[in-house]
């Protein structure tokens, strides 16, 4: 697919940070190994312990008033036991990135304010758009840094540059000037992103799925590929749309597997073994949230 061609493209000469950890999932023998594998799987997976509830929250996609309704219709709803999983796609294509994370901060810190509240109650997945951002943060690595690029701006990445000072005009005169220049804007993002409270943390935060402790409810952003296990999934999480729609049986243990973006958008839709949750926020629809019980029952929504 295109979408894998631009990863690829992008990391050929130095892999990022979390894919140049990708070998600890080789066979490897003794206690050093295996202590490696477990902290890796901690690094991109997110366990919800003790979940009574999971609520889900779709693709925002930069739409900073819909999460900010969302979420006042979310926090009456809360009850002891509950976890949410923010299903990626925070960021790109809406017209308020920077605020839409501002609101996911606030919101997070009035949560953990409540009584028996931790931190990890609440769970940030990579989406589509997160994954691009950290791949254009190293695109100077790129053998066709203005292809890559396009590509990327027809996924919707220009909101998230503006939102850290730069622009798509400022992002095509770089990828035109060579590996010196776009390293120097690339840095230029870096330190916007640095000089916002709380971004780099939320970035570094971001997890590639998240499982219930019994392993019965799986949550990813748009895409997995069943004849994978969940350690080599890789960019099937975010690419791998029409592998998702083709599950019909439990994927190993998972039961009941939920996902918060589909190109097609159709609002909530459930089969015996998915749910999708994506109505379309950031393409002009709302956006969407969706309790489950730890049997995949889905006993309350919401629309924003």
């Amino acid at each position: 697919m295109r979408a894998d061609r631009a990863g690829q493209k992008a990391s050929r000469h130095r892999r990022s940070e979390s894919d140049s950890k990708d070998h600890l999932y080789k066979p490897l023998t003794g206690p050093k190994g295996a202590l490696g594998r477990v902290m890796n799987n901690r690094r991109k997976f997110a366990k919800l312990r003790g979940a009574k509830r999971v609520w889900a929250v779709a693709s925002v996609h930069g739409e900073a008033r819909r999460l900010e309704r969302l979420h006042g219709a979310l926090a009456p709803r809360l009850t002891a036991g509950d976890r949410i999983v923010y299903l990626g796609n925070v960021i790109g294509r809406g017209p308020a990135v920077a605020e839409t994370l501002a609101a996911l901060m606030r919101f997070r810190a009035a949560v953990l304010a409540g009584q028996h509240s931790f931190a990890c109650d609440l769970v940030y997945l990579r989406g589509g758009q997160e994954e691009m951002w950290q791949k254009l943060l190293q695109i100077q690595f790129a053998t066709d840094p203005a292809g890559t690029l396009e590509w990327m701006l027809d996924q919707g990445i220009g909101p998230t540059l503006e939102a850290y000072g730069s622009s798509v005009h400022d992002a095509r005169r770089h990828a035109l000037g060579g590996a010196v220049g776009l390293t120097r804007w690339t840095r230029s993002l870096r330190e916007a992103m640095r000089a916002k409270p709380g971004h780099n943390e939320l970035f570094a935060s971001l997890r590639r799925a998240a499982f219930t402790e019994d392993r019965a409810l799986l949550f990813v952003n748009a895409g997995l590929d069943p004849s994978r296990p969940l350690e080599a999934q890789s960019d099937s999480f975010w690419w791998s749309s029409a592998a998702f729609a083709r599950i019909a049986e439990p994927y190993g243990s998972y039961r009941f597997i939920v996902r918060g973006f589909d190109p097609d958008h159709p609002g909530l839709q459930v089969s015996d073994h998915t749910a999708t949750l994506d109505a379309g926020c950031g393409f002009g629809g709302p956006l969407l949230a969706a309790c489950l019980t730890p049997a995949g029952e889905i006993v309350d929504t919401l629309e924003a």
